[in-house]
């Protein structure tokens, strides 16, 4: 076959961005470590020489560092004055972790995904899955920073008011029970929004749990407990909300694990179900969010799901009819889309 140079040079200009993308991650997590975005964004424009004092580090790296940041679009340089500095928006994705788009999680996320490439190379070959619990520790603090400035925008002012009923019933006085809650992000964030309700936080990861109850003691927060669990083994009933964060496309058995929720909710409770944002068909995916959601997919919720019992491996981009044949097959009679946001779907059921 003949090459199309003018489809190869398109091709391999697009393969270079990515090796700068991939050769860049290290660096961001450098960046947000060492406080060099944040100081950046706090007191530039500054000059490497200035930049490297106020975080107590070596020049000759942060004018290096600099360059590679700038050359991504992630800091503006000032050719006249030989200074950089943030604008707004990369403040907001990286210097400003309040933020509701602070993006460097991802970034520790992915160091996981290297430090693993051996064993997905043997799970390609096998077939096998690979327990959440038994990926590089680099994963579970970089979920934690990835999803929690989301949930922070938006869970309490905008997610659950889009359930029916539901923010009146946390005011006054509920009974929550946060499922797959990793290292209890999404479950802080609603016992300090909702002090009269009484919340439970489970996850089948015990490493996670012990996480989440240091960050709950250090938090301030009284009104949570927390279990190791399935979402099969969730204890008790009488639950007036529970929720699942990012976290049911990842189960083995979906459909079980709705059948056991249903059941544990009162007659009028809800559940509320945040899933990664896609469409139902994989030609509408095929953009730049649905590509990095099929990326961490392929490495971390299929392998995730294959490892535990049934293994129906939904995907990080199922969709949502896929998702509502699901837990309708779990015995829920009412479903429907609450609210979305450019990375996530907001699923409420209802027995």
């Amino acid at each position: 076959m003949e090459l199309d140079e003018q489809k190869l040079h398109a091709l391999l200009g697009k393969v270079v961005v990515e090796m700068g993308a991939a050769a860049n991650g290290p660096l961001i997590t450098i960046g947000d470590k060492l406080g060099l975005y944040k100081s950046l964004s706090e007191l530039g424009p500054m000059s490497a020489a200035q930049l490297a004092k106020a975080t107590e580090t070596a020049e000759r790296y942060v004018r290096e560092w600099l360059a590679a940041q700038a050359a991504s679009g992630y800091v503006e340089y000032d050719n006249v004055n030989d200074t950089f500095f943030m604008t707004p928006e990369q403040t907001a994705a990286f210097g400003d972790k309040n933020s509701p788009v602070f993006m460097t999680g991802a970034f520790y996320a992915i160091t996981s995904l290297y430090h693993d490439e051996p064993k997905m190379v043997e799970a390609f070959k096998s077939g096998e899955g690979i327990s959440w619990g038994n990926h590089n520790k680099c994963l579970y603090c970089g979920t934690e920073k990835f999803f929690s400035p989301s949930y922070e925008g938006n869970l309490i002012s905008s997610w659950i008011p889009s359930l029916s009923g539901v923010e009146e019933k946390l005011k006054r006085g509920a009974k929550v029970a946060d499922i797959g809650c990793g290292h209890a992000a999404s479950t802080i964030i609603m016992a300090k929004a909702f002090p009269n309700s009484t919340f439970i936080g489970v996850d089948f990861h015990d490493k996670s749990i012990e996480h989440a109850k240091l960050k709950a003691k250090a938090s301030g927060v009284n009104n949570i407990s927390f279990q190791v669990s399935t979402a099969k083994e969730l204890p008790g009933d009488g639950y007036d909300l529970i929720t699942f964060f990012d976290c049911l496309h990842d189960m083995g058995d979906p459909v079980g694990a709705c059948a056991h929720v249903k059941n544990a909710l009162k007659p009028d409770g809800s559940c509320m179900i945040v899933e990664p944002f896609a469409h139902n068909t994989l030609k509408d995916n095929l953009n730049p969010v649905g590509r990095a959601f099929y990326a961490f997919s392929t490495q971390l919720c299929v392998p995730c799901s294959i490892n535990q019992e049934v293994g129906l491996a939904l995907g990080a981009q199922a969709g949502e009819k896929r998702l509502k044949d699901a837990i309708m097959s779990g015995g829920f009679s009412r479903f429907r889309r609450a609210t979305e946001t450019p990375f996530n779907l907001i699923l409420e059921a209802r027995p």
